[in-house]
């Protein structure tokens, strides 16, 4: 079993517009009726895409859709302008997609804004989480179109405002072509994965990935705001919570994302100051703006806030599983060696099998265990065990329990 990290391009032909041309865009509820209707028309899997407003808007849902099957031809899909319930309005659709398989590029991105609308695939096909298990050096779908297609898609819009109305034509070309040859790299990425024997990993990785349910968003958010490993003061770490509170109701209320209504580095620079007036305030890099200055008495408020609080957060975050790796070696040295013997022969086995380290079991996965192993009777049953619980695919507990067993039960 092999697979290439290099690879020479072959000539491409470059793919400039859909063969059909771009279709209109369905937005009201009686158009999106009849492009369930055309789809229904077809036959086979669904390609299937959508476009978000990442970077623009607060909240992740889709901005159109975009789906194409043989037999149909490509249809493309506003689910925010026609005033209806979006799950109601795009019923006929999720039906007819929940007759065959869904061909998506990066799935994981597009199956959350997906779900929100009502559509939930019931078999799945990820081009991109294929490409991975192929063991290819660049997975994105320009790259992998190239190799096995010979087609060039060129760079897009896919970082744009997709909330934007009327949208260009230029973006709706761009987003039409995303589905254009999907199903065709479907088919040959496929292919690769039967010749390298990798069909069934691929088929538990894609049930796994369309059935994944994300854990509850840890409560707290705010320590997430770029720049707060500089805080180590509690006080002025209440003033960054109270700042990135205050600047998360007002994005989630206009549906902006956050950075655009204040960016994190004014977060860390005002609760690290700490003014106590509008002046004070206006005269901070970005504050000074007309629009700050306008939200000026919001930013002091909270200021406030968190001068009075009693609630002071920790100048460490909760710990939500083993500390860095770096850090073993000193606090537990004999997890730090279990982790290098784990290590090691987890890359061996990803070497000999071409398969990425991190596709072949979670880093975390390998991390938690390490820092947690207390021993057991029976070692390889007990790895067995943790590996199930951690959501590890059958393919892999098969792999990789024998070498973890061995890293775990070697002399410290």
């Amino acid at each position: 079993m092999s697979g290439e990290t290099e690879h020479a391009e072959p000539e491409a032909t470059p793919l400039l517009a859909p063969r059909d041309g771009v279709p209109e865009v369905s937005v009201s509820r009686d158009e999106i009726a009849r492009a369930a209707d055309t789809l229904a028309a077809g036959t086979g899997p669904f390609a299937v895409d959508a476009e978000r407003a990442s970077g623009f808007r607060y909240s992740n849902r889709a901005y159109l859709v975009q789906i194409r099957r043989a037999g149909s031809g490509t249809v493309l899909i506003d689910p925010v302008m026609h005033g209806g319930d979006p799950i109601a309005v795009m019923a006929p659709v999720a039906e007819i997609l929940a007759t065959d398989e869904w061909i998506l590029h990066a799935a994981d991105q597009d199956l959350p804004c997906l779900a929100e609308i009502g559509m939930r695939p019931t078999a799945l096909f990820d081009t991109e989480l294929a490409g991975r298990l192929a063991n290819y050096d660049r997975v994105n779908l320009a790259a992998m179109v190239q190799r096995l297609l010979g087609l060039q898609l060129t760079k897009g819009h896919g970082a744009a405002d997709w909330s934007k109305r009327p949208l260009p034509a230029d973006w709706l070309n761009y987003a039409a072509l995303d589905v254009e040859v999907l199903v065709e790299l479907r088919d040959a990425i496929a292919t690769v994965l039967e010749e390298q024997a990798k069909s069934d990993w691929a088929r538990q990785e894609f049930e796994f990935l369309r059935t994944f349910e994300a854990s509850p968003t840890r409560r707290d958010r705010w320590r997430r705001t770029s720049g707060i490993h500089k805080v180590r003061d509690p006080r002025t770490l209440a003033a960054v919570r109270e700042l990135w509170t205050a600047r998360d109701q007002v994005a989630r209320r206009r549906d902006i994302a956050p950075g655009r209504i204040l960016p994190d580095s004014a977060i860390i620079q005002a609760a690290t100051v700490n003014p106590d007036s509008v002046e004070k305030l206006t005269a901070l890099p970005v504050f000074g703006g007309p629009k700050q200055r306008r939200s000026a008495q919001m930013w002091l408020e909270a200021l406030a806030r968190a001068r009075v609080t009693t609630d002071l957060p920790s100048t460490s975050e909760p710990s939500n599983g083993p500390p860095p790796a770096s850090r073993w070696a000193r606090r537990k040295p004999e997890a730090a060696a279990r982790l290098d013997a784990a290590r090691s022969g987890l890359t061996e086995l990803a070497q000999r099998i071409s398969v990425p380290a991190e596709n072949l079991l979670s880093p975390d996965t390998v991390r938690r265990l390490c820092w947690d192993w207390e021993g057991a009777d029976d070692t390889a049953a007990a790895v067995d065990g943790f590996l199930r619980e951690s959501s590890a695919r059958q393919w892999q507990r098969e792999l990789t329990g024998p070498v973890l067993t061995e890293a775990l039960s070697a002399p410290a």
